[in-house]
């Protein structure tokens, strides 16, 4: 079956829609539409752009900010996913980022390495750090702003489809992607085919460097095992935090808190799915 692509440089890494058949005027819209639901979660959310919601508020902690509709509902799907996974998932490690030299600096004084869900007042759309933290949604924000791609496709009339991240990935419709992930060792391992549902895959690097920039760290609740690790869920963002969880959870508990937390483990790195 043809396939109609494009592909755009968003979120820090490329971002590829598609929706089967030739292509018209009608998909080309379409995608259009979905390109800029990205590239609104983009400009919300992006921690080096210093012009972004998410940098304004780590410039002035303790201080009451009111946030768009779209970041105010990142935050609240972070602290869920935060508490429920009893701490592994944390939104506030960006300090910890930040001395790691895995995130830029957002002001002259360095924040805390992490703080809890209770270091985060949120009220309506109104949020306030209670202490000098800084937020990051590097482990949510791609799977979110695909989710509002897929959402911007149907909105748009698409029957199927499917939107791919940087390896969060989201398929809609009748249509079956075929997915292979990349191993740390630069090769590709098919791992089946993704179809009304999404899937994430995370590399844990143990340092940031030039080859693997973004970093998983702990905030007291785990200690990351590196590797690869790919997780399936209902939605984009929920398989992108879960990727993160996976690292971090204790072996003997990760596959049932992953399947608690409404996803399921597809693989992790070799040693450990062998």
């Amino acid at each position: 079956m043809a396939e109609h692509l494009r592909s755009r440089p968003l979120l820090g890494t490329y971002v590829e829609i598609g929706v089967p058949g030739d292509g018209n005027a009608a998909t080309d819209r379409a995608i259009t539409c979905a390109f800029e639901a990205v590239g609104h979660v983009h400009s919300l959310l992006s921690f080096q752009e210093a012009g972004s919601a998410l940098r304004a508020v780590n410039a002035a902690p303790m201080v009451w900010h009111d946030l768009p509709p779209a970041f105010a509902r990142v935050l609240r799907l972070s602290l869920l996913m935060m508490r429920r996974s009893g701490g592994l998932f944390n939104p506030t490690v960006g300090g910890a980022l930040i001395a790691e030299g895995a995130l830029p600096g957002c002001g002259d004084d360095l924040p805390l390495p992490y703080g809890t869900a209770d270091d985060i007042e949120l009220i309506g759309n109104c949020v306030r750090l209670r202490r000098p933290l800084a937020l990051t949604f590097d482990g949510i924000a791609k799977g979110y702003a695909v989710d509002r791609a897929v959402k911007a496709l149907r909105q748009a009339g698409m029957r199927a489809g499917w939107v791919n991240a940087g390896g969060d990935m989201r398929a809609f419709g009748d249509h079956a992607i075929p997915v292979s992930r990349r191993e740390a060792d630069g090769s590709l391992r098919p791992i089946g085919a993704l179809q009304n549902g999404a899937i994430a895959t995370s590399l844990v690097a143990p340092h940031a460097g030039d080859r693997f920039p973004s970093l998983t760290v702990s905030a007291g609740a785990g200690v990351p095992m590196p590797g690869v690790w790919t997780v399936s869920a209902r939605y984009a963002w929920q398989a992108d935090a879960l990727t993160k969880i996976a690292a971090l959870a204790a072996p003997q508990h990760r596959v049932a808190l992953i399947r608690a937390l409404h996803g399921a483990l597809i693989a992790g790195p070799q040693e450990v799915a062998a």
